[in-house]
């Protein structure tokens, strides 16, 4: 039966991301040529050269996510620690940044294969942590910048309030719509 009324066409899919598209096939690129690289250097030396590069690559790895672990609980505690004695914590020390860059290279250090052990090396660098951190950075500030009202860009940038001397305020937002019924009163935030 009709009734001249068109039939609801259905929803078009979101258009699929760029990196959905060929993070996978970035990844099946990875894994063959570090199997390709390791069956080089096999082939060129023997199997235990290979085990023992392997292995080396593993135990440094493990050293530094231990080391760079280590770095940030210590940071943590003396930011706890001077917070709690009415100090304000200083501004970034030059030596607190990077932790989690090198705990990444630390991690692919772990990974076995050729091609993630340089780049982990690679990671290590602090003129190299540098320039990666500052890249991501401007890249997320980027993102948030393009962010569309509603997603969740959108809120961070929605939350962010600051004083006049710079410094980010803490704070909630509560919408009193009409006809909502008064909520009991919220505890006050701490800092």
């Amino acid at each position: 039966m009709t009734t001249g009324a068109q039939t609801p066409r259905s929803p078009a899919r979101p258009r699929r991301s760029r990196l959905r598209t060929f993070l996978p096939l970035g990844i099946a690129a990875w894994l063959v040529l570090e199997i390709w690289l390791l069956t080089l250097v096999a082939g060129a030396s023997s199997g235990l050269a290979v085990f023992l590069v392997l292995l080396a690559g593993f135990i440094l790895g493990s050293v530094v996510i231990k080391r760079a672990g280590r770095r940030a609980f210590r940071n943590l505690s003396e930011a706890v620690q001077q917070q709690q004695s009415g100090v304000m914590p200083a501004a970034a020390r030059p030596n607190s940044e990077g932790n989690g860059l090198m705990m990444l290279g630390g991690l692919l250090l772990m990974i076995p294969g050729l091609v993630s052990d340089a780049v982990g090396l690679l990671l290590l660098l602090p003129p190299v942590q540098k320039a990666v951190s500052r890249s991501a950075e401007r890249t997320f500030e980027r993102k948030l910048r393009e962010a569309d009202p509603g997603t969740l860009g959108g809120a961070f940038q929605q939350a962010r309030m600051y004083r006049p001397d710079g410094k980010v305020v803490q704070g909630e937002v509560i919408r009193d719509e009409p006809g909502d019924t008064p909520q009991e009163p919220r505890p006050p935030l701490t800092h």
